[in-house]
């Protein structure tokens, strides 16, 4: 009687091994999507656009602001002698409103008190804001007045043409329209409500 020994079949081993991913996916890397150059105007508008905000946001403290160096800048020159070229032309007015019975020296030194105090009043502004636009547009009347007392001055012979100085009073209209709008603004807010007790 033959033996024979059955060997066990086992299965054949499975070939089948996973497929590399494709190599396109080993190399692909995030990167970072980069807007193309025409639409990076935008972002530039946009730092403009926060700009005027903030701008429009002070707007009157920096009107109030710039004003007030000018007066405060103008005031210091007239305390030094011929520092101001607006000196002489200041003087001779003060004087004929004065009928000339103050001394030039006290006149250049009142004026130069008087506009250092408006742009001081300006600059910081709460309770010397009023104070301050009284008195800039009685100076301001003050300065216009010069286009008629001191014609000669003010104006070229035989012409409706202002001289140099009387340009340099004409100008002064941008500083009123200025403190026009802050003296709206200022008088123009409602008073806040008084707390009562209870």
């Amino acid at each position: 009687m033959s033996s024979s020994t059955v060997e066990p079949t086992l299965p054949p081993p499975d070939r089948t091994t996973p497929e590399p991913p494709p190599r396109e996916a080993h190399l692909a890397r995030p990167h970072h999507h980069h807007p193309p150059a025409g639409r990076r105007p935008w972002s530039r508008l946009a730092c403009l656009a926060g700009l005027a905000g903030l701008v429009d946001a002070h707007a009157l403290a920096l009107l109030r602001a710039t004003v007030g160096i000018v007066f405060v800048g103008f005031g210091v020159l007239k305390l030094f002698p011929s520092a101001s070229p607006a000196e002489q032309l200041a003087v001779d007015a003060a004087t004929k409103m004065t009928l000339g019975l103050v001394p030039e020296t006290v006149l250049l030194l009142s004026l130069a008190a008087l506009e250092t105090a408006i742009g001081i009043g300006l600059i910081v502004g709460r309770r010397l804001l009023r104070p301050a636009l009284v008195a800039f547009f009685l100076h301001m009347g003050g300065v216009f007045s010069t286009l008629v007392l001191l014609p000669d001055a003010m104006w070229q012979p035989h012409s409706p043409a202002p001289t140099m100085e009387g340009q340099y009073v004409v100008k002064n209209v941008v500083l009123v329209a200025v403190c026009l709008v802050v003296a709206a603004n200022e008088w123009g807010r409602r008073p806040r409500p008084r707390r009562t007790a209870g």
